[in-house]
């Protein structure tokens, strides 16, 4: 029979247990495409239009794991493109939701979208398109130099809202990881290398509610106040020599001597800036002594607002998709995982792009040098042969010259002496 101190070590024990159970992380999806063409019976791609971009699985020209870095990669220039993935469907109320990938545009893209969507679980994947309505959109998005940004997009009440704030993606051709954390407080995370980038709150980052003040409609400025800070000097006169034309004739101007009135008419001087020219007069400004600062409307609580705790919730989660258009193709998409654990995003971003980010470096780096160098050998090449072709040119006309004499002195010779 356990006494009072073995029933409290128990205790402890199943608490432990409990608390264990109760932070355990879920995993909604994850997809890392390490068994091969299996993924095909995972995505599903749309038949919406017949022209669809077409996937292919590769790890590219450059990685940090031939097989760990292998993902989906488009393979097809100026298409679109739509594939998804269905998962068990759940809710987000009440737990974190963190939406992560990797994405490496390593054919440097121009334009083009990097984003994932995700849907609730009654899409029609077969159907999914453009249009189609979905919770989340999270992802960058580079269009030439003005648009290199990451969006983040969220359906509340059938509309979709973009965040406020301008958040600006990599452009460059490595791999790079993106995470977006959504918490049940209405606030929210941004993270690129697992770094992050922004965060703040729902209400004030997007435009999901109406404005929490207006202003009064009932109040008006009133007739007399004055938010002149400045006024004329009503005191001050305008000097008796002040105007002066603009523009005068040129006085060193002479007419020409070949000018002839009656065909070429009166002779004017041309016209110069006037040095004496002041511009047009304006009083001095002094400061007015019934200035009462600018007015400021006053507000009133809006009476169309009404807080909304539960903007974040989405009761559906149920397909990730990649629903984009490319001009030049080539992004390798890979490492995807939803799951309700912030920590367990940071490990699985640790235990994957983080393990093969540096390798994957040092190969584009190589590959580079290799390029580089190979491409000074070339022009060390051909400019060499330019030389060699000029010093031929340069040979060739001393040859033709000593033919020109050879045949004139062979031609001398041939004539009779009478003609000599």
């Amino acid at each position: 029979k356990a006494g009072p101190g073995g029933r409290m070590q128990v205790l402890a024990v199943v608490a432990v247990l409990l608390t264990a159970c109760y932070v355990h992380a879920t995993v909604y999806f994850q997809e890392q495409f390490l068994d091969g063409d299996d993924w095909m019976t995972r995505w599903t791609d749309s038949k919406h239009k017949s022209d669809y971009g077409q996937w292919k699985l590769t790890a590219g020209n450059f990685y940090g794991d031939a097989e760990k870095d292998k993902g989906l990669q488009t393979s097809q220039d100026a298409r679109f493109y739509a594939v998804s993935a269905r998962f068990d469907p759940f809710s987000n109320e009440g737990k974190p939701l963190v939406i992560q990938f990797t994405v490496k545009h390593e054919q440097k893209i121009d334009c083009g979208g990097g984003y994932v969507k995700v849907f609730p679980a009654d899409l029609d994947q077969a159907h999914m398109h453009g249009d189609s309505q979905y919770y989340i959109m999270f992802g960058p998005d580079i269009c030439g130099y003005s648009t290199k940004k990451v969006h983040v997009i969220f359906n509340y009440k059938g509309k979709n809202h973009l965040i406020k704030k301008e958040i600006k993606c990599k452009d460059d051709e490595l791999s790079h990881l993106y995470t977006l954390i959504l918490n049940p407080d209405q606030t929210y995370e941004v993270k690129i290398d697992n770094e992050k980038v922004e965060s703040g709150s729902l209400e004030d980052d997007w435009d999901f509610l109406p404005p929490k003040k207006i202003k009064d409609p009932e109040a008006k400025k009133p007739e007399d106040w004055d938010d002149r800070a400045k006024i004329d000097d009503a005191d001050d006169t305008k000097p008796e020599d002040w105007d002066k034309p603009e523009n005068i004739p040129d006085p060193d101007a002479k007419k020409p001597d070949d000018w002839d009135e009656d065909m070429d008419g009166e002779w004017e001087p041309p016209m110069i800036p006037n040095p004496e020219y002041k511009g047009e007069w304006k009083p001095k400004q002094i400061d007015n002594p019934n200035f009462k600062g600018p007015w400021v409307h006053p507000e009133i609580d809006n009476p169309e607002y009404s807080p909304d705790t539960t903007i974040y919730k989405f009761d559906n989660i149920g397909v990730i998709g990649l629903d984009l258009w490319q001009v030049k193709s080539g992004t390798i998409f890979d490492n995807f995982l939803i799951t309700d654990d912030v920590k367990e995003a940071e490990d699985f971003a640790k235990e994957t792009w983080g393990v093969t980010k540096e390798p994957e470096k040092k190969m584009k780096q190589e590959q580079d040098d290799q390029k580089r160098k190979e491409e000074e050998e070339k022009n060390k090449e051909q400019d060499t042969e330019a030389e060699e072709g000029e010093d031929e040119e340069d040979g060739d006309e001393e040859d033709d010259e000593d033919e020109h004499v050879e045949e004139d002195i062979s031609e001398e010779d041939m004539k009779p002496k009478d003609e000599l």
